[in-house]
């Protein structure tokens, strides 16, 4: 897989509007700090004041490109050469095709869409207006995976036969355990009714992932998981009544203490980035505040008495067209919080990553070892979110925009089409117990 030569800087910056200024598309903007001569924010729609009026600051938006939704944002002349939609992930369709319509090129933050045949819908909005689309696969763009890619391509490890891949959703006791809570209970992804399911909203990456790596289409894929911890009926009793961890006698024994995770890391720490900054994102940033936004709202709540619904853990085996086999794991109960394992298993060899700093590969001809630290493979950028993916991406979509060539952008508008049916295809698999076959399962999508 060849890499593209990164294009001339342009004579002016590409220009943005960012639809949604929450954690991810606060993130991405902050491209345009560090590289002001590829890309400038011009404007910027939140329903919170607060994150609106902080982003229009730190990037001198004028008062008149700050608006209180997406809809006044699309009511306008276009803004700009490109958006980020940034909103919810129940509210990333309307204004992708909307912003499509009026001819912007889009950075969509994943999933696509919550419904399938919405994300059949923008990507033929998407491929009707010819517009760049760059949906936020940020995986593919750390150094870990690029690592991987340049392996795989030098055919060390011969023809591949399987992969098998885990994301450890993470627990650690006495630091940002975050993601049980965050994810599964009290955050924007808990309910699946409110939200989607856990297989799209936080692992769409991972399938994605182990496709991008197999380079071939999935053909059948079957799946596996539930809700195994986190209800009513698992309460440990000494916790009785309580429904706030902050009035809970049993909180110093429970590994769920929202007090231990964001309190006790405030305090000692003197954190206040992520996702304390989610907890209490408005200034200023003090015990005080923090105290009482986990007392109003769901993060502070016990984790066993929220109405989540969404599986704590999942299995999802895939049967590629080239023959191959792939096995992933999602589980919220790990030591290890979202460091990606990788094995992949092919006729020259063997490669075992650890998600991180450190791949290994095995070649049976020499029966040698070989190491690889992604870390020290520098693409130059400043480190950012999800181990420097977050602006790899945004790299990879200005230099798209600039010279109007989708193939800067790894994954294109039909294969991220493709690797959201397989997500789709799989909690299919999940609730039905059966054993779905792709081709099928599309067809009923373009009936």
């Amino acid at each position: 897989m060849t890499a593209l030569t990164p294009p001339p800087t342009p004579a002016s910056p590409i220009t943005i509007a960012i639809a949604g200024c929450g954690n991810r598309g606060y993130g991405y903007a902050t491209f345009a700090k560090h590289f002001p001569q590829w890309l400038k924010v011009v404007a910027v729609a939140d329903h919170h004041d607060f994150r609106c009026q902080q982003l229009a600051k730190e990037h001198d938006i004028p008062p008149k490109n700050i608006f209180k939704d997406w809809t006044e944002m699309a009511s306008v002349p276009k803004l700009s050469d490109a958006v980020a939609i940034c909103t919810t992930d129940r509210e990333h369709t309307d204004p992708a095709i909307a912003f499509a319509n009026l001819k912007y090129n889009i950075l969509l933050e994943k999933p696509m869409s919550i419904n399938i045949e919405e994300c059949v819908k923008i990507h033929q909005a998407v491929v009707a207006n010819n517009v760049i689309l760059a949906v936020c696969h940020v995986l593919r763009y750390t150094n870990y995976t690029k690592a991987i890619r340049r392996i795989l391509d030098s055919n060390v490890l011969g023809d591949i036969v399987n992969i098998q891949h885990l994301e450890p959703v993470g627990f650690w006791v006495g630091d940002f355990s975050t993601f049980p809570i965050f994810i599964f209970n009290a955050g924007n992804w808990h309910n699946e009714e409110a939200s989607t399911f856990s297989l799209l909203s936080k692992s769409c990456h991972d399938i994605d992932l182990v496709t991008y790596m197999m380079g071939s289409k999935c053909k059948k894929v079957s799946s596996f998981g539930s809700l195994s911890h986190f209800t009513k009926k698992n309460k440990p009793k000494e916790a009785g009544n309580s429904v706030n961890c902050l009035d809970c006698s049993y909180e110093k024994s429970c590994p769920y203490s929202a007090k231990k995770i964001y309190i006790d890391n405030y305090v000692n720490k003197s954190w206040t980035g992520w996702p304390i900054n989610v907890v209490q994102p408005k200034d200023p940033i003090d015990l005080e505040n923090l105290t009482d936004a986990l007392r109003k709202k769901d993060y502070g709540r016990c984790v066993y008495e929220m109405d989540n619904d969404v599986v704590d853990h999942q299995v999802v085996n895939m049967h590629f067209e080239n023959g191959s086999t792939s096995s992933f794991t999602m589980v919220a109960f790990t030591e290890s919080m979202c460091d990606r394992k990788t094995r992949i298993f092919g006729t020259l060899g063997e490669l075992e990553g650890d998600g991180a700093d450190t791949i290994k590969v095995f070649d049976f001809l020499t029966q040698t070892t070989k190491v690889v630290h992604p870390s020290t493979d520098s693409d130059n950028l400043p480190m950012s979110g999800h181990g420097g993916g977050d602006f790899s991406l945004m790299q990879a979509f200005v230099y798209a925009c600039v010279t109007g060539n989708q193939n800067y952008v790894i994954s294109g508008p039909q294969e991220t089409l493709d690797t959201h049916i397989y997500c789709f295809a799989a909690e299919h698999a999940r609730k039905t117990g059966t054993v779905v076959d792709i081709d099928e399962f599309k067809k009923s999508l373009y009936k």
